[in-house]
C-alpha cells in the first residue's frame, strides 16, 4: 500500500551563496523567509558542517572551554587543524560566518561524549551542546574541533539583486524577538 507522504511532495529548498565583508563565502539552503517592514528576510542552513574551535584556559582551578575567535588565532592554527581534519578525510574551509568542514562525519563521533560550552555572555542555563570531532596542539596549546548538535541557521536579508546578504547588528536587534516564532514555524513544519 503506498504511503500518503511521498518525498515528491517535499519541495527541495533553495540553495544560495552568501558572502561576508571579507570575500568568504558559504553555501546554504533557504529553510525559511519572511517579509517585515518592506524587507525580505531568510533563514539559511549551510550545506557544510559548521564547526567551532575551541580551546581551554585555567579559570579558578578548572579548566574552562573557550571559543577561538580571534582572525589572528585562526589564521595561526589553520593548517594544523586542517590536516588533522583530512586524517579523517575532512576538508576545513574558510567560509563566511563560520568555519565549515566538507566531507562525510565519521559514524564513531556520536559516540563521543558531547561538550557543553558556555556560551559568552549566557548565564548557566545558556549552553550550547557540541560533538568533538578532533583535538589537536599548536604551539604547546590544546585545541578542539567541534560541531553543534543543533542545526546552525544563519538569517540574512535580501538585497536588492535579490542576493542574500549578512544583517548589520541594528538589523539583528529588530529581528532578534522574532526568532522563536520563526523557530516554532520552521520546527513545526517538520512535525
Amino acid at each position: 500500500m503506498p504511503s500518503q507522504f511521498s518525498d515528491e511532495n517535499i519541495p527541495e529548498p533553495e540553495a544560495t551563496t552568501l558572502t561576508d565583508e571579507q570575500g568568504r563565502s558559504i553555501e546554504c539552503t533557504i529553510e525559511s523567509s519572511f517579509s517585515l517592514d518592506g524587507e525580505e528576510y531568510i533563514l539559511l542552513l549551510p550545506l557544510d558542517t559548521p564547526v567551532e574551535i575551541l580551546t581551554w584556559s585555567d579559570d579558578e582551578d578548572e579548566e574552562v572551554a573557550v571559543p577561538v575567535e580571534s582572525e589572528a588565532v585562526i589564521d595561526s592554527i589553520f593548517d594544523t587543524a586542517k590536516v588533522v581534519l583530512e586524517e579523517q578525510n575532512l576538508t576545513l574551509k574558510r567560509t563566511a560566518v563560520t568555519l565549515t568542514v566538507a566531507g562525510e562525519l565519521p559514524e564513531d563521533i556520536f559516540d563521543n561524549d558531547v561538550e557543553e560550552n558556555g556560551s559568552v555572555g549566557g548565564g548557566e542555563e545558556d549552553y550550547e551542546e557540541l560533538l568533538m570531532l578532533t583535538t589537536f596542539y599548536h604551539e604547546e596549546q590544546q585545541y578542539g574541533i567541534y560541531t553543534p548538535l543543533d542545526p546552525f541557521f544563519i538569517m540574512a536579508r535580501m538585497n536588492e539583486k535579490g542576493e542574500p546578504q549578512l544583517l548589520s547588528s541594528e538589523e539583528l536587534d529588530k529581528i532578534e524577538p522574532l526568532l522563536p516564532m520563526i523557530e516554532e514555524k520552521l520546527f513545526g513544519d517538520f512535525s
